[in-house]
């Protein structure tokens, strides 16, 4: 097993390469495991997978179920790992900088620090103290967490690609080392931040209508999923659970495959 120091030089070397990769989010141990086999290069934590394998809705996970999610993850993988810190489960820097030296000790090496409080956007000067605080304490760490600067603007109904390019640049000159926006729908929209900035753009796929080959092309460095995956297999849990109830039949059991068995993956790993 990779440690922890080399993990973080995997994911700082995807960052700084001139490819741009593919980076989906797990929700569970098995899910990392999943996705470890088939062949990516490092995960992304989704938020609302996490909650919702809780038994909650996104926003409502707690720093330590959060802790105890990452250190699973990445004892479980020996690919580099970023999660999701919402805004880092406090509104104070310091607080923000607490929950980066937190989890920094459960072995991922990166996360996002968005700057939305649950309720509302942060004041701008607010929001890139908060970064600069993050951006402090992972400097203080032995090896190169990656500190993930994420503007919540598009995904909030402010529909400001100006301020969210301002905000993008000013957590760049903080010290992050990845730049986020999630809610940017069309490779123009893209293309914009992208001149913007110096450091490397993390995109969330928004539609089956975009692709991979169309983000890079734009040039996103990493693409992440969010918690569409997590998303789309309990969408086939639930409509299989409405067919039994329903209508007393299980065709839901069409979807089960040799190819897309769990177990196989699982012993690989």
């Amino acid at each position: 097993m990779p440690t922890q120091l080399q993990k973080a030089e995997t994911m700082k070397a995807l960052h700084e390469g001139s490819e741009t990769f593919l980076i989906p989010g797990p929700w569970d141990v098995a899910s990392a495991k999943v996705f470890e086999a088939l062949g990516f290069k490092a995960l992304a934590t989704t938020s609302g997978g996490l909650a919702n394998a809780l038994g909650k809705l996104d926003g409502q996970v707690t720093l330590e179920e959060k802790i105890a999610h990452c250190r699973a993850l990445s004892e479980a993988t020996s690919i580099p790992i970023t999660t999701d810190l919402e805004n880092g489960y406090a509104d104070d820097p310091e607080g923000v900088a607490n929950t980066i030296r937190r989890i920094a000790e459960t072995g991922v090496t990166g996360g996002s620090i968005e700057d939305w409080s649950g309720e509302n956007i942060y004041d701008f000067n607010h929001a890139v103290e908060r970064i600069e605080a993050a951006v402090e304490a992972a400097r203080s760490l032995e090896f190169p967490f990656a500190v993930i600067g994420r503007c919540e603007n598009l995904l909030r109904k402010k529909n400001d690609m100006d301020d969210t390019i301002r905000r993008l640049k000013a957590y760049e000159a903080a010290g992050a080392d990845v730049l986020f926006a999630p809610g940017l729908r069309t490779p123009d929209e893209v293309r914009a931040v992208v001149r913007e900035i110096t450091k490397p753009l993390s995109v969330v796929a928004m539609s089956p209508e975009m692709t991979l080959a169309d983000l890079a092309e734009a040039g996103a460095r990493r693409v992440s999923i969010g918690g569409g995956m997590a998303m789309a297999v309990y969408g086939t849990l639930i409509d299989g659970a409405r067919e039994m109830k329903e209508k007393g039949t299980f065709n839901w059991m069409k979807g089960i495959t040799a190819e897309n068995k769990i177990d196989p993956l699982l012993e690989g790993q």
